[in-house]
């Protein structure tokens, strides 16, 4: 009689998995507040109304993932499986705080002019916002490879990388040298153990080692009066036990439903490019011989981000690109389980307000910076060498959203509008239309990265009529705000009323001339590349080859 299979699904290395993985995740969700805190959004809201949802949205998929290792151990007859990991999405972080949620704070706090009630109106935006990204990727599962036929790989993965390196390594940044000593110390020890792959000496994981050593500097110099002290932004011990978060369970977001429709240009590429990314982990681990069922994959961080909205979450979850490291660190299925007890418990209980309080943002963010130069070089590795060039494209629509994004920090901050000083009242013309243009360009610009990333990688490869059918998509989507939107709040629009339907969506008169300027640029440049293409021999895909 055969001895019975039993599954190894704690081993020693589940620990370096457990605080690679536990500390991603804190580490984001204190991103979260800190970035709606730079609105104006208390961070004691976010603590409890935002992150409760949000951390039991990594409880559900890291328990679902832990589950399906053990399934995945018995079918295979190895006791050897690595569970997926999963945690919170650090690119949608900064989509959903810096593009959804932080602008709909701001514009309701300008028409309701109550801070409480204009948080609360930008919390159900988020919450709406996640669900429709919750029920995009189900749907994607029940067909999850279609994204790779309709689009080439530079274009998913060069707007990825404009997020990486623009926003996830730009933002942390200004934390970490905001203080120096501490920041400097925790990024060296992150890169060169990380990228470096340079052991840290005792075999401490080098996330952990940055954060005792770079912690342990900041309260030093704490201690030494050496930098202020400052006055904290969250009491930690009234934030125990939130009930707040509790109230979206009667889903009074559905009352703005329509306008969190109006952020879906922003929302579902952020969506679809966890889609992209659960398809790619899902071959990784197949590489390193766990083989998971790509479509069960998705739908779990589908109902993991479903999960997390019903219980007033904002930030989807995904499947974590870096299954094999964990594999090579000796994790199996401990790391995820303890990983969706902390962070879920964590946030129900409250206690991720000591974790915001206590942890340095210079000492924890080093880890958001490695992820965003991960993202970025992965990027290009998997890139055909001769499309790298269309990847780095992708890059200048989000560098026109850094540029924007701090310009209109300025012009909604109280100072000047209470000295009426505002964008159009500023005398400097080609500044206004210098900024005027960056603004169209940030826009909508994930979407633009993904067109023109792939227009210029198919491109490269002799395949014009199919760039130029990017470009002529470009105008469609132009015409209707999906990039390029000429609007303050980035809301899609009708070009024009068919009758009496959608008289209330067509865009105002004043907006339009540059609308139709930016469509039909690219009508015009797909024309160009149409015609040019009976002067060019298409050939097949993926050729040339790469040098």
């Amino acid at each position: 009689m055969a001895p019975k299979f039993k599954y190894g699904w704690a081993r020693p290395g589940d620990i370096n998995a457990f605080f690679g993985l536990v500390l991603d995740n804190i580490a984001g969700l204190m991103l979260i507040v800190g970035l709606l805190a730079g609105f104006g959004i208390p961070a004691d809201f976010s603590l409890k109304h935002l992150i409760p949802g949000t951390a039991l949205g990594v409880l559900f998929g890291d328990l679902c993932f832990f589950y399906m290792a053990f399934r995945l151990a018995k079918s295979a007859n190895n006791s050897n499986v690595t569970a997926m990991p999963l945690g919170i999405d650090t690119p949608s972080i900064f989509g959903i705080t810096g593009l959804v949620i932080g602008p709909a704070f701001l514009m309701a706090k300008e028409r309701l002019g109550s801070i409480e009630q204009a948080a609360v109106h930008a919390w159900y935006i988020g919450i709406a916002s996640l669900f429709m990204s919750g029920l995009f990727k189900l749907i994607c599962a029940c067909g999850s490879h279609w994204a790779r036929r309709v689009f080439p790989r530079a274009g998913l993965l060069g707007s990825l990388a404009a997020i990486a390196l623009v926003l996830i390594s730009f933002f942390p940044l200004i934390d970490v040298m905001s203080s120096p000593v501490v920041g400097l110390t925790a990024l060296v020890i992150v890169l060169v153990s990380l990228i470096g792959q340079i052991p840290v000496p005792f075999k401490i994981p080098g996330t952990v080692a940055a954060l005792i050593v770079a912690g342990s500097i900041h309260f030093l110099m704490l201690t030494c009066n050496w930098i202020p002290h400052g006055a904290p932004d969250v009491d930690a011990m009234a934030g125990l036990l939130p009930k707040e978060w509790l109230s979206s369970l009667s889903m009074p977001w559905l009352s703005v439903m329509g306008e969190a429709a109006g952020y879906l240009p922003i929302v579902l590429p952020f969506a679809l490019a966890t889609v992209v990314g659960g398809i790619d982990c899902t071959e990784s681990a197949a590489a390193v011989g766990d083989h998971y069922p790509t479509g069960k994959i998705i739908a779990v961080e589908a109902f993991a981000t479903l999960f997390a909205a019903m219980f007033g979450g904002v930030c989807q979850t995904t499947p974590y690109i870096g299954h094999p490291a964990y594999k090579a660190m000796g994790g199996r299925a401990a790391y995820v389980l303890a990983t969706a007890l902390v962070i879920g418990m964590g946030g129900v209980l409250g206690l991720l307000g000591f974790f915001y309080l206590w942890i340095p943002k210079a000492a924890v963010y080093p880890i958001l910076i490695f992820i965003g130069l991960e993202i970025t070089s992965q990027s290009f590795i998997a890139t055909p060498r001769r499309h790298y060039a269309a990847v780095a494209f992708a890059c200048i629509p989000a560098l026109a959203y850094l540029a924007v994004s701090y310009a209109n920090r300025l012009f909604f901050d109280d100072a000047l509008r209470n000295a009426g000083v505002t964008f159009q009242t500023l005398s400097n013309q080609h500044f206004k239309f210098e900024m005027t243009t960056a603004k169209l360009l940030a826009n909508g610009f994930l979407i633009t990265s993904l067109i023109w990333s792939s227009a210029l990688a198919m491109a490269i490869d002799r395949r014009l009529k199919t760039a130029a059918i990017f470009f002529a998509a470009g105008g469609l989507l132009t015409m209707f705000g999906i990039i390029h939107s000429p609007l303050d709040s980035n809301a899609v629009f009708l070009p024009f009323a068919l009758g009496n339907f959608g008289a209330n969506w067509v865009l105002a008169l004043e907006y339009r001339s540059s609308m139709w300027n930016l469509a039909i640029a690219y009508f015009v440049a797909s024309g160009v590349l149409l015609g040019w293409s009976y002067f060019v021999p298409e050939v097949a895909m993926g050729a040339p080859q790469d040098e």
